[in-house]
């Protein structure tokens, strides 16, 4: 499923690469800033430190605990909008309102909505090492998520390929093919569409 947006030329871009824990977020955004030439940036980093206390326990996060780090990522977004550079960040972003918090950085903030079944997920989530959240929480994701509306800009892409084939249906939605800086990875990404 693809829901294609138009672009604001006038503006540094930040895409965000949204969507529930382990359905391959990380691994989209760092293929997209490969072949764009974009910094990328890991949204848990701007978790405060409480919340992943709290998520390695296994409790949910509430709106309250996620206002913070929204607004973290929207002032990272801000500073480096403010120096002309475009970014890709990764950022559950599951409600509406959360994006809504995201789209108010001074940037063309696009969002690139991964879609999966949630049985997909599972298994990737049940064999991810090193990352504090925890299976029990898939749940609460998927509970709590919003998938893009009609009038979001962005792009829902399903997760059903191999991630260069992610990346080239995410770069064609969003009508970012163009701006590619590297021909080389380009040609990787565009031979497995």
């Amino acid at each position: 499923m693809m829901q294609h947006v138009g672009e604001d030329r006038g503006a540094a871009i930040a895409l965000i690469v949204m969507g529930p824990s382990s359905i391959g977020k990380t691994t989209t955004a760092r293929m997209l800033a490969e072949v764009l030439g974009w910094p990328y940036a890991e949204g848990d980093t701007f978790h405060p430190a409480a919340n992943i206390a709290k998520m390695s326990k296994g409790v949910p996060l509430n709106d309250d605990d996620r206002a913070p780090w929204l607004d973290k990522i929207r002032a990272y977004i801000d500073a480096e909008a403010a120096g002309g550079r475009n970014v890709i960040i990764t950022c559950s972003a599951l409600k509406r309102t959360y994006r809504d918090t995201l789209r108010q950085a001074k940037a063309d903030v696009r969002f690139v909505e991964l879609i999966a079944d949630r049985a997909l997920v599972a298994d990737r989530m049940a064999h991810r090492t090193g990352h504090f959240m925890p299976p029990s929480l898939l749940d609460s994701q998927f509970d709590t998520l919003e998938d893009l509306g009609a009038d979001e800009r962005g792009v829902q892409v399903t997760v059903d390929v191999p991630p260069d084939q992610v990346v080239a249906r995410a770069l064609d939605g969003l009508g970012l093919t163009d701006r590619a800086a590297h021909p080389a990875a380009t040609e990787r990404v565009q031979a497995g569409s």
